[in-house]
């Protein structure tokens, strides 16, 4: 099967998550700055999932980069990592609005791994239909930062009930080990083009 709806389906569901999540923020009824003070955990838990939202969305059009075709497979593991982060709107509008509070900070610490945890699976996935000399499995290597990124996720949920400002800390590293996009796909392709 071709993969251009799968691609252009969920740039459209990542399109709609973003929107939904601006939607979410209340604007203040007062006129001053002191008003943004009330929204300011609301407008930082938007910053943070906006940037981890736009992570997904560069690093999944990195890996369909790789992709020449996709089967039945490749669509449920792909609609499985969208299902987890079609939650980021809920659990940040939860955690904004609680001031970061411990379960909030906690859902929000489960969502992200089990979106990992999917993109992940998709990798696998991908690497399975196309071999293990794919340009995929060339790309990823080991995979430190994506093994990385799940054992920070789960070292964030255990810390978020002792310590909000360290769980958050440890979210924003993970989104730091990711923010730009995945430079292993682009270079295998750009090595091909100088042979």
């Amino acid at each position: 099967m071709n993969k251009n709806r799968l691609e252009a389906f969920s740039d459209g569901v990542l399109a709609i998550i973003l929107t939904i999540m601006v939607l979410e923020i209340k604007v203040p009824n007062d006129s001053d700055l002191n008003a943004l003070q009330k929204v300011l955990p609301i407008l930082i838990s938007y910053l943070l999932s906006f940037i981890y939202i736009g992570i997904y969305w560069s690093n999944h059009h990195h890996l369909f980069h790789s992709v020449n075709k996709v089967n039945g497979t490749v669509l449920w593991a792909n609609l499985h990592l969208l299902f987890w982060l079609s939650l980021v709107p809920t659990t940040t509008r939860w955690v904004g609005e609680n001031h970061f509070a411990s379960m909030p900070m906690a859902l929000y610490g489960f969502v992200l791994l089990m979106a990992g945890f999917a993109y992940w699976i998709l990798q696998k996935v991908i690497i399975k239909i196309q071999g293990k000399n794919s340009i995929l499995k060339k790309a990823i290597g080991k995979d430190f930062k994506g093994y990385a990124s799940l054992i920070l996720y789960v070292l964030g949920i255990f810390v978020s009930f002792y310590n909000l400002r360290m769980a958050g800390a440890i979210y924003i590293i993970v989104a730091l080990m990711w923010l730009l996009p995945d430079k292993r796909i682009e270079r295998l392709f750009e090595d091909k083009d100088v042979d």
